[in-house]
């Protein structure tokens, strides 16, 4: 499967699941609203997806594609199940472990992550009840990283894509038919997430063994390969570690500030999610397996053209998305969370936040095509150093920026550590002279800048004359919306080829290709 298909295959379905977390997102804004109830889900929701990244996606990826991928190269499929049955048998116990603690030492964490709510004992006793319900889908989400670092380590990119389809779709049967029967839409939502962990694990085991790399469970023993994997995980944890709490830091101190700051950044961080989700999460996927075979091989020049590609294609993707979000931002929560117990003054708190988080946007995509860089040369030290040096500057922007903006300063703080972290990753490459920008990235790269530009004048321009029309309803505004992202679109790729940020023969060329494979 070429790079590009890759990242094409990861961002359709990352596409769909982001869709359908919107329909989730929209169900929860009418049910729970900003208030106490939606701050303790959302520290409940957030506290086992801290862990999911910390042992999951995060250290325990970064660590264990490389290897399994080189298996893979070397030594076949065979020895690369092996490996990774040893690896699940030792992340399950440290797992089951985790899991009885946090149950059991739940208020305290609480207090550590959410201080703000120790002085309201309604939010903070709701609080402890959720996150005790939502803590066992780390368990199962954690086993689920491991299936799809197996599954994408072998070109099978859909089903492990997929996978977060299945967590929207259950937290939205159980907003709508467990809400009524519970004693907050909380509790309901909480089930519907420890539930999702359950069905995500059976869908990607299940997956595994279609694609012939069926994974059992020995007796966990620390063997070689397991060793090697510790070993590389040590630093990994770390700094995945110091990158979710470079994200908790944000629920921490939004948790002192008046009640409804938690929700507000939640909402506006789901919406600057969809973008970084489609983009940058698809070509970290992609990118880290290929990285690592390329490099196994010894083509430098694959490898180096490979990170190039995903660094332009991060630019075509995030340029755009970013203006619109900025551009949009009012409309766009609007339309989407405006219902029910989620009002105006909602809607221009979360939109503020928005625009504060899509400043980063771009970096948060850069990140994810520099990383890798690292990753399949089995240096997980750097990104580590780096990272702590991002947390810090976070922590320091946090704490002045909420003094004047409040809930604001949180989300731009964050973007701007975000920034301090792509560029420092960036140079280190540089220097190393383990990545080095060709001419094409170069020559193409400030055209998609100034094609953004426009996009932004174009669009605003555009918003303008919609709002004096004074179109009213929910269904107008709506189409409005519609039409306003689509213009957008267009008006960014449409100079982006003007300008030869784009070249329109190679998208002629690759369609006329798929045609003619169809």
């Amino acid at each position: 499967m070429s790079f590009l298909r890759a990242i094409t295959t990861v961002s359709f379905y990352t596409a769909l699941s982001r869709i359908l977390g919107f329909v989730r997102d929209v169900i929860i804004a009418e049910a729970m609203g900003a208030g106490p109830v939606a701050d303790a889900f959302v520290v409940a929701f957030k506290l086992p997806n801290f862990f999911r990244q910390l042992f999951g996606e995060g250290a325990f990826n970064s660590a264990f594609v490389p290897i399994f991928a080189g298996h893979v190269a070397a030594e076949g499929k065979s020895s690369a199940v092996a490996f990774a049955e040893e690896a699940q048998s030792v992340l399950l116990t440290a797992l089951l472990i985790v899991t009885a603690l946090g149950e059991i030492f739940m208020p305290w964490v609480i207090r550590v992550i959410a201080p703000g709510f120790a002085d309201d004992p309604f939010r903070f006793d709701l609080t402890i009840a959720l996150t005790r319900i939502t803590f066992p889908y780390l368990l199962f989400i954690c086993l689920a990283a491991l299936y799809s670092g197996v599954l994408n380590s072998l070109n099978r990119f859909a089903a492990a894509a997929a996978t977060p389809i299945l967590l929207n779709i259950t937290t939205i049967i159980a907003a709508i038919g467990l809400v009524p029967h519970m004693q907050t839409a909380g509790h309901a939502l909480a089930w519907g997430v420890t539930v999702a962990g359950v069905i995500q694990f059976v869908w990607l085991a299940l997956s595994c063994r279609n694609a012939g790399a069926a994974l059992y469970l020995p007796w966990p023993h620390l063997t070689r390969g397991v060793r090697t994997l510790l070993r590389r995980m040590v630093p990994g944890t770390i700094g995945a570690g110091i990158v979710q709490i470079n994200l908790l830091i944000g629920v921490t101190i939004s948790s002192l500030l008046p009640v409804g700051s938690v929700s507000y950044l939640y909402y506006a961080d789901r919406l600057n999610q969809l973008p970084l989700a489609i983009v940058a999460t698809a070509i970290g996927t992609a990118l880290l397996p290929l990285l690592s075979r390329q490099l196994r091989a010894g083509d430098v020049k694959a490898a180096a053209a490979s990170q190039n590609r995903a660094f332009e294609f991060s630019l075509i993707m995030t340029l755009p998305a970013a203006v619109g979000l900025i551009v949009l931002s009012h409309p766009i929560v609007e339309v989407l969370f405006q219902h029910g117990k989620f009002g105006a003054h909602e809607t221009d708190a979360t939109a503020a936040a928005l625009i504060a988080y899509v400043v980063g946007l771009p970096a948060y995509a850069l990140i994810k095509v520099f990383t890798p860089s690292f990753f399949a040369r089995g240096d997980t030290t750097t990104p580590v150093q780096i990272a702590g040096a991002a947390v810090v500057a976070n922590i320091a922007l946090n704490l002045v920026l909420m003094q004047v903006l409040a809930h604001v300063g949180v989300a731009l703080g964050t973007a701007l550590a975000s920034w301090l972290n792509a560029g420092c990753l960036l140079v280190l490459l540089h220097r190393r002279q383990l990545f080095a920008m060709d001419d094409r990235l170069k020559r193409r790269g400030p055209r998609l800048a100034v094609a953004a530009v426009i996009q932004a004048g174009l669009l605003a321009a555009a918003l303008a004359y919609e709002q004096s029309l004074g179109l009213t309803g929910q269904a107008a505004g709506i189409v409005a919306l519609g039409l306003l992202i689509g213009f957008g679109a267009v008006a960014f790729f449409a100079a982006a080829i003007l300008l030869g940020g784009i070249d329109r023969t190679e998208i002629t060329s690759r369609l006329l290709r798929r045609r003619r494979a169809a």
